[in-house]
């Protein structure tokens, strides 16, 4: 009788270099224990080993239908029959996301909690004793001496083709429930087929994510938590600020600070002062315009979720240049930006998310977030975009609601007018004014622009002080 393989998602291909041989490797992640490196091939060649890698990660990215075999037979042509025959076999597991691994090929969480290898040897580390770092099965929060992170997970798909989803499962290694075990308004199990291709961060055919996000919690007694095995209640979370949303058909995670562990107290940062009328044109010091604690509150999420975003898209995207179109909206952040950006490099790209969490940061201290160069006035543009989308959820979430109310909340016009020295950025949009962004060019030094090509876009302003360069990224 022969094994069944275990299926683990595909999470991307790496080279090992040695000065005789190179070595392609998947990252793999699976249920059954730690994400593991599994041998893909091995050549003499480090150049063709690199090649390889580039059309295993295009594989990821790209469908069976969509996929164009030419690179990859130009590369097998090049190599040894039997590394070739790795490759274009690990290609069709990239276009369908999962990585078959033989028992024996990977490490079990059993056998970690037991602290025993494959010959059954007791492990230990170099103290001589690695048990008392593991975790008990039955223990209870109160029992764990380290940190407990919650990460809860919602995805939504929308299946507009359950064949193509039943189809694709199938070919994943995907088998339907039971008949008996089958509801009767699933008699084929999409359910369970959406489920078993949802466990890869690929896009799914014959569906489009509708909702993709999530959120970490640092579980603390004193706080009433306790783990679900032996929570008393079922486990409820809600979905709004605080929760760091992926756009539609995305990859990665990002997380961002979880807002039980990171999150400001933004009732005491901006103390609201209760109106002594509502004549909004009053000249009271203290009826004019507030940034309340629930606008900082929406306003410090929403720059979390961008800069985790433009993070984890300058990693997958490197110095490639972005084409919308051709990647379907999945470069979420930098797709959304000018087109002059598109060919920006990654470090280029990196900076850029950190001008988000540089906006983020000026909100944890109090102070209203304050653009000092180009690169972060756009992010604060985006972000009070994305606030203003999710105003309704921002209300009614978890501990936003605990925040002061009062009647300036969510008034996001409002940041727009004081938040911004002007507004010249927005004006790349507009394929009107395609060159405006030279100082040099005659339309430019007209209207007082300033630099606005790419390579000055985090550049200091004059009348505002500079952040520190030296300051680092968080990531």
């Amino acid at each position: 009788m022969s094994v069944q393989p275990t299926l683990a998602a595909l999470r991307g291909f790496h080279c090992e270099h040695t000065p005789s041989k190179s070595r392609v490797l998947a990252l793999v992640h699976h249920r059954e224990g730690p994400a593991s490196l599994q041998a893909v091939l091995t050549c003499r060649q480090p150049e063709l080993a690199q090649q390889a890698v580039r059309i295993l990660q295009q594989a990821i990215r790209s469908s069976s239908v969509a996929w164009e075999p030419e690179l990859l037979e130009n590369l097998c042509a090049q190599l040894p029959d039997a590394p070739a025959s790795s490759l274009r076999s690990a290609v069709r597991h990239a276009l369908a996301g999962v990585w078959p691994m033989l028992p024996g090929s990977f490490l079990k969480w059993e056998q970690i909690a037991d602290d025993v290898d494959e010959d059954g040897d007791e492990g230990s580390d170099a103290d001589g004793d690695t048990r008392a770092l593991r975790t008990a099965k039955d223990a209870r929060l109160m029992d764990l001496t380290g940190t407990v992170v919650r990460v809860a997970t919602l995805r939504e798909f929308h299946v507009h083709d359950e064949q193509a989803v039943l189809k694709a499962a199938r070919g994943a290694g995907w088998e339907p429930l039971p008949n008996e075990d089958l509801k009767d308004g699933d008699p084929q199990d999409v359910v369970g087929a959406v489920m078993w291709l949802g466990e890869s961060d690929r896009e799914i055919e014959g569906a489009d994510t509708v909702k993709d996000a999530s959120q970490g919690l640092k579980l603390r007694t004193e706080n009433g938590h306790e783990l679900a095995n032996w929570s008393e209640e079922p486990v409820v979370v809600d979905f709004g600020v605080g929760w760091r949303h992926k756009a539609a058909v995305r990859r990665g995670e990002p997380t961002g600070p979880s807002a039980e562990e990171k999150a400001p107290d933004f009732a005491a940062l901006f103390p609201v002062e209760v109106p002594h009328c509502d004549d909004l044109e009053c000249e009271n010091e203290q009826c004019q315009w507030q940034l309340t604690p629930r606008t900082a509150d929406a306003l410090y999420a929403e720059l979390c979720v961008l800069a985790d975003q433009a993070y984890d898209d300058s990693e997958e995207l490197g110095d490639r240049t972005v084409v919308p179109d051709e990647y379907d909206g999945t470069w979420g952040v930098f797709a959304c930006l000018p087109k002059l950006t598109f060919a920006a490099d990654l470090q280029w790209r990196r900076r850029f998310a950190r001008a988000a969490d540089d906006l983020a940061s000026d909100l944890e201290r109090g102070q209203w977030p304050e653009p000092t160069c180009t690169a972060e006035e756009l992010v604060l543009h985006l972000a009070i975009r994305d606030a203003a989308d999710h105003e309704v959820e921002g209300d009614a979430a978890g501990d936003h609601r605990k925040l002061p109310s009062h009647r300036d909340d969510y008034d996001f016009g409002m940041c727009s007018e004081v938040f911004f020295q002007d507004t010249d950025v927005l004006m790349l949009y507009n394929a009107r004014f395609d060159g405006i962004e030279d100082p040099d060019g005659e339309t430019n030094q007209h209207m007082g622009i300033g630099d606005l090509r790419v390579a000055a876009w985090f550049e200091p302003f004059l009348n505002v002080q500079a952040r520190d360069p030296h300051r680092g990224f968080r990531r």
